[in-house]
């Protein structure tokens, strides 16, 4: 019993409280399938292939990984592609202007999806406009939901004295 507490009195101290991965920084305590998805672009099935890919266990505390496997994992969800993922795990496929797979993660995801939907609206297209007009895109109703923005409400006559 004295072991136990002695190995984990030395895992505690040797454990990173917070780990800078890819732009984000994440809390060490958790274990490493949920820390990969605090990273923008990084979903559930990406992780988990991440970590079966990296022979990792999933349920350790991602504080406690080392330096050479925090670098193996960064380098894996940046350029999933490389690492032989198949395309439905990856976030940018046959991107319009390159033809390429592509995997975007953190600002890069915001700024390439800003880019695509600009590209929408310069060149006029139906979804192009429902975005610039603020409608839904995807052919659901408007009549009675999705209202937003200022309410006008009612407004009422005055009601004139009788004098």
């Amino acid at each position: 019993m004295a072991d136990t507490q002695e190995k984990k009195a030395a895992q505690k101290a040797e454990m990173r409280h917070l780990i800078r991965i890819a732009s984000t920084e994440i809390k060490g305590e958790l274990p490493v399938k949920l820390a990969l998805t605090q990273i923008k672009g990084v979903g559930d099935a990406l992780a988990k292939a991440v970590i079966h890919v990296l022979k990792l266990d999933g349920e350790q505390q991602f504080g406690l990984l080392s330096e050479a496997e925090v670098a193996r994992i960064e380098a894996c969800v940046m350029d999933p592609v490389g690492h032989g993922f198949p395309a439905h795990l990856i976030n940018c496929r046959k991107d319009p202007i390159g033809g390429k797979d592509t995997h975007q993660i953190g600002t890069d995801l915001d700024i390439q999806h800003k880019n695509l939907l600009d590209r929408m609206k310069k060149i006029k297209s139906y979804k192009g406009m429902r975005h610039a007009h603020g409608l839904k895109v995807r052919g659901q109703r408007t009549k009675s939901t999705g209202r937003k923005g200022k309410t006008l409400g009612v407004s009422r006559t005055k009601i004139k004295s009788k004098s």
